[in-house]
């Protein structure tokens, strides 16, 4: 029996080798590829888009490459797509990140940053970025929440944050203020924290994904 294929969108800006480890380590059945080729991307049959650093530099390398067209076909197709961090950020209207940058618009919200005076429930002072374990409470019923039990933590690293919006959020996070953990539509699931990075949780969504066929 043939092995699918999952390929990792490789446009520069992602953690790629760590997000590849951990789909070989969930999913036996799938051929897993970190690759820029259009084809390949278009022959498979679960596509990733990761995506570290800052947004202005994501974006730039995003559109120079083609990959917003890449990403526009593989949505339209309705194949399984998984954003990761700075890659989920990129699928919203536009980041205040940079003095400002557009992104795909494939979900109509802002991404914010979080303020600099940012404190606790008791008034004490929060680091920024937010960088750590935190829990995520699911919200809406979804494939990709299989086995995780709401409230679950996940690691994150980001100093900037998606708005909370009922109609995208799949997974809600608070840091001083609430926002979304995860956004979700069709074949879309996207996460802010880093579920390669997030232990046994984290590696239950990713093998999740791998069992989805991209519909609710």
């Amino acid at each position: 029996m043939s092995k699918q294929l999952l390929t990792i969108i490789d446009y520069g800006m992602g953690n790629l080798h760590s997000v590849a480890k951990a789909f070989e380590h969930v999913a036996d059945n799938f051929a897993v590829e970190v690759t820029d080729d259009r084809d390949r991307i278009a022959q498979a049959d679960h596509v990733v888009l990761p995506g570290v650093g800052a947004i202005r530099d994501c974006m730039a390398e995003i559109r120079r490459q083609g990959v917003d067209q890449v990403v526009a076909e593989n949505l339209d197709s309705g194949k399984p797509f998984l954003g990761i961090c700075v890659g989920m950020q990129a699928l919203m209207r536009h980041s205040d990140e940079n003095d400002g940058i557009d992104c795909l618009n494939h979900f109509p919200g802002q991404v914010h940053q979080f303020p600099k005076n940012l404190t606790d429930s008791r008034g004490l002072p929060m680091k920024v970025p937010h960088m750590g374990w935190n829990h995520v409470h699911q919200t809406v019923e979804h494939p990709l929440w299989h086995q995780i039990e709401s409230g679950s933590r996940f690691y994150f690293v980001h100093s900037y944050y998606a708005e909370m919006h009922p109609d995208y959020t799949a997974g809600r996070c608070e840091y001083g203020t609430e926002f979304s953990a995860i956004i979700y539509r069709d074949n879309i699931f996207a996460t802010q924290f880093h579920p390669e990075k997030s232990h046994t949780a984290g590696l239950q969504l990713l093998r999740n994904f791998t069992q989805w066929n991209g519909k609710r």
